[in-house]
């Protein structure tokens, strides 16, 4: 059956095995003209475009903010200036670290200088502060500055996937027993850093060398005997999904937190739990969530391991006060805080979220928030994708876990 007309197949990525098939003979009917004409111009659609990956890198020279056109809307804030109060903590926070010394060499970035990341945030202080009304700062914000979106999977503006992180609440023990036995562990001396933090890899006798695994860190107890366990938890799931998030808060047996914060990571690649569920069969991927997650892991003990060792990724963490702190070294604040690819994205930046996030009820609800770009996502390479903080304890991670949401992030610079 053909639906003239409507572009039934822009959505699709390639055109059906049927299509593909009878092509030679749509040819000789002369049918294929009126197909792919009302096929790919219906609409403004492109004939087969290829489904979104938005784990794509950009292309090389691509820029990862594109200006906003005349005739495309601007980011609604009127919430934001009745939400201000909510919203002062993290801008001071972003002003302070953009006004240091120490962050001009991280600019220029998607074209922005530091100076006018300094002035924006200081401006968007002022305007917040001094503005009568959601209207009056609506007006302000349009009229003084200028809106970015991402350039998304596509390097065209196609779209961002958000998910959410989260800090989860987790028992455990101080020294271990036989109930708490899996260990996070603090940073091992043989892990070395370059000046920008980044991970070169592991210190030997005979140089540096990659890190190991996770399978080989836990198969080989290579962090055993050096003093390293900050605390044990009474399962590996649980210390998977710290290494996840990379921060914890702790309860001990005394009904004492006890705050983890990330310290550094292996600087493996990480791989999602979730996905190679999915990929085997094992899971519908419209049912995965940390709950049905935690559900096949207890019910499969004997493979939970084996999948568990699959992330190459291991994170290492410290002893904090107070929330946990970004890659800025900031502490990340529920629903203000995002977390993006630094080498494409300007730090501290005020972006707009636009995507679906699900409310504490649990049902899907939009998400249209004035966010803080504060954060790096440790499996985020790429303009295509986003980690919204979501916050502490076991209703952040319901959230967190169900989100997934296909939106657009957009951010806000003085005009020059």
């Amino acid at each position: 059956m053909l639906w003239f007309g409507t572009p039934v197949f822009c959505t699709l990525g390639r055109p059906p095995n049927w299509l593909r098939i009878n092509m030679k003979n749509l040819r000789a009917t002369g049918l294929l003209l009126g197909l792919s004409i009302s096929l790919s111009f219906a609409a403004g659609c492109q004939t087969w475009p290829e489904a979104p990956d938005y784990s794509r890198p950009l292309p090389i020279n691509a820029q990862a903010l594109l200006a906003l056109e005349p005739g495309e809307s601007r980011p609604d804030l009127r919430a934001t200036f009745q939400e201000r109060r909510s919203v002062k903590e993290p801008l001071q926070r972003s002003l302070d670290w953009t006004r240091r010394d120490s962050s001009r060499k991280f600019f220029p970035i998607a074209g922005i200088t530091h100076d006018r990341a300094v002035r924006s945030l200081e401006r968007f202080k002022e305007l917040i502060e001094s503005s009568t009304s959601h209207s009056e700062f609506q007006a302000a914000i349009e009229r003084e500055f200028d809106f970015y979106k991402s350039a998304g999977w596509d390097g065209a503006g196609g779209g961002v996937l958000f998910t959410g992180y989260y800090t989860p609440t987790l028992a455990g023990s101080r020294e271990q027993t036989t109930t708490f036995r899996y260990p996070l562990y603090a940073l091992p001396a043989d892990l070395v850093k370059g000046h920008e933090g980044e991970i070169l890899g592991q210190q030997t006798e005979a140089g540096v060398r990659p890190y190991p695994t996770r399978r080989a860190i836990e198969a080989g107890g290579l962090l055993r005997g050096q003093n390293l366990e900050l605390v044990w938890l009474s399962d590996p799931l649980d210390a998977y999904i710290a290494h996840v998030n990379g921060s914890a808060v702790v309860e001990l047996r005394d009904g004492s937190e006890f705050r983890l914060g990330y310290a550094g990571k292996n600087g493996r690649p990480y791989s999602s739990l979730g996905q190679a569920l999915v990929a085997d069969g094992r899971l519908d991927a419209d049912k995965v969530s940390m709950p049905n997650l935690r559900d096949w892991m207890d019910r499969n003990p004997e493979l939970a391991q084996a999948y568990l060792g699959r992330n190459e990724s291991y994170v290492f963490f410290t002893p904090i006060d107070g929330d946990p702190r970004g890659s800025l070294n900031l502490e990340v604040v529920a629903e203000r805080s995002l977390a993006t690819d630094k080498s494409l994205f300007p730090r501290g930046a005020l972006v707009f979220v636009d995507a679906t996030v699900p409310s504490r009820s649990g049902r899907p609800a939009p998400y249209r928030k004035l966010m803080f770009d504060q954060d790096t996502g440790g499996a985020i390479r790429t303009a295509g994708r986003a980690d919204i903080y979501l916050g502490v304890g076991d209703d952040a991670e319901l959230r967190a876990g169900s989100t997934r949401s296909v939106g657009q992030m957009t951010y806000m610079f003085l005009a020059e």
